[in-house]
């Protein structure tokens, strides 16, 4: 039998697209509590059936699937250039390692070619045949056909030949543009690579009692258990707070925090890390989408997890990335006043009309602001909120001089003045709250 979350993201995907939802709506519509109700709200949005729009409300949206892929498949590589498959199907499961354009000479790009690559022709058969043979998938280009004995030759090596109309450029530029988006992918840390399956978590039975949790907090040393049902559905969290002043004998489901905050193994460990932060919770369950308990996640492990990705070097360049490595630290050492940061605006950075575009300039600010923090005080923060203002235009080539200040600093939070010059006018300033994280 569903349960009302599974009940509730049922009903909102039946209603048609733009239909305005509410909390209180959803509780009376479906007899649920308002705190059920928000909760799967919460995660219809998660899952792109809503979105929050300002001013308007909740609204019911079209769901729009994701390309997530762990591997880039030769089958993967058909659907981004929208192409057919002349031969060697059963290749197509076949993860791809590199593409090679066919513009040379035969003997030229042999030692190009390796197994597991794809490469890229037109309708040279000798070179299709050549690839085939040292185990490398071909894709042609142009709308080009192929001949027979070319397909036998796919499906006898198990490699597939792919066809497709556009040309070459474009399907180089396609694929590389699937590569370095998987390989960001795997930059960004999930739930799922951190957390503690149940194997290896402790927890307890709402049926059982204040003493068992005394007997399990001795014997693990933890002070936070989830509690749940006889089916393994997490119904709660116990702490030591709650049990201060409780008899022995007393039941874990009169004295737990109920319908505790909850994680999906497919959520960003950043994501995690602000709700950990912001409401000062220290453990989490990890649950499947029938509130199964999967495991669960520390706040100790995601602040390991998230300084640790911020000294990793990227495989692969995101625009934040492209953009603030542009920022050129200057003035004197940790913890100067003199702190100061340089920007030049680059042609990929203006908007239509020849000035900077607001969104690269809100990066900019916000990594300023985090820069600012770890020099100053060797923390790391997440930010919460910009609020800029931009007080004059800023043209093509322009050179910023940015100049922070921390106004306040908090012991989960900080706020920071970011003043921006040109040519010794300010043309825009910025305020900015951001959240510590936790040094590990």
């Amino acid at each position: 039998m569903a349960t009302k979350h599974d009940q509730i993201l049922e009903y909102i995907e039946t209603l048609p697209v733009g239909e305005r939802i509410s909390v209180r709506s959803i509780a009376k519509n479906l007899n649920v509590s308002e705190g059920t109700a928000y909760r799967a709200i919460k995660e219809a949005e998660n899952i792109g059936l809503v979105s929050t729009i300002e001013r308007v409300g909740t609204i019911r949206i079209e769901r729009k699937l994701k390309g997530n892929f762990e591997k880039l498949t030769f089958g993967e590589v058909v659907k981004i250039i929208e192409g057919n498959v002349l031969g060697g199907e059963s290749g197509l499961s076949k993860t791809l390692s590199k593409f090679v354009i066919g513009a040379m000479t035969q003997g030229a790009m042999e030692r190009y070619i390796s197994p597991g690559s794809l490469m890229i022709v037109g309708n040279r058969e000798e070179v299709q045949g050549l690839a085939l043979r040292k185990g490398s998938a071909v894709l042609i280009t142009g709308g080009f056909e192929t001949t027979p004995e070319i397909i036998n030759l796919a499906d006898k090596m198990e490699m597939p030949i792919l066809s497709t109309t556009y040309d070459t450029f474009t399907v180089a530029t396609l694929i590389n543009r699937a590569m370095s988006d998987q390989l960001i992918k795997k930059d960004i840390i999930l739930v799922g690579d951190i957390y503690t399956d149940i194997d290896k978590t402790t927890y307890l039975l709402a049926s059982e009692t204040v003493a068992d949790y005394r007997r399990l907090s001795d014997e693990s040393t933890h002070t936070r258990f989830p509690v749940v049902n006889k089916n393994n559905r997490v119904l709660g969290i116990i702490t030591a707070k709650d049990i201060i002043g409780k008899q022995d004998t007393q039941t874990l489901d009169k004295v737990m925090t109920k319908d505790p905050n909850n994680v999906k193994k497919h959520m960003s460990v950043a994501s995690v890390g602000h709700m950990m932060i912001w409401d000062g919770l220290e453990m989490m369950p990890v649950v499947a989408d029938d509130l199964t308990l999967l495991g669960i996640i520390s706040r100790q492990d995601v602040m390991k997890a998230m300084q640790l990705a911020q000294r990793q070097p990227q495989v692969a360049n995101t625009i934040a990335d492209e953009i603030t490595g542009e920022i050129e630290t200057l003035g004197a050492g940790i913890g100067s006043e003199d702190l100061h940061f340089a920007f030049t605006v680059t042609p990929q950075m203006v908007s239509t009309v020849g000035t900077i575009s607001f969104g690269v300039l809100s990066e900019i600010i916000s990594n300023v602001s985090q820069r600012t923090m770890y020099i100053n005080q060797q923390q790391n923060v997440v930010i919460e909120q910009v609020n800029l203002h931009y007080f004059r235009l800023i043209q093509l080539e322009s050179r910023l001089d940015i100049r922070p200040r921390i106004l306040e600093i908090g012991r989960r939070s900080a706020k920071l003045d970011i003043e921006v010059f040109l040519e010794n006018a300010i043309v825009a300033k910025a305020i900015v709250v951001c959240q510590l994280m936790e040094k590990s």
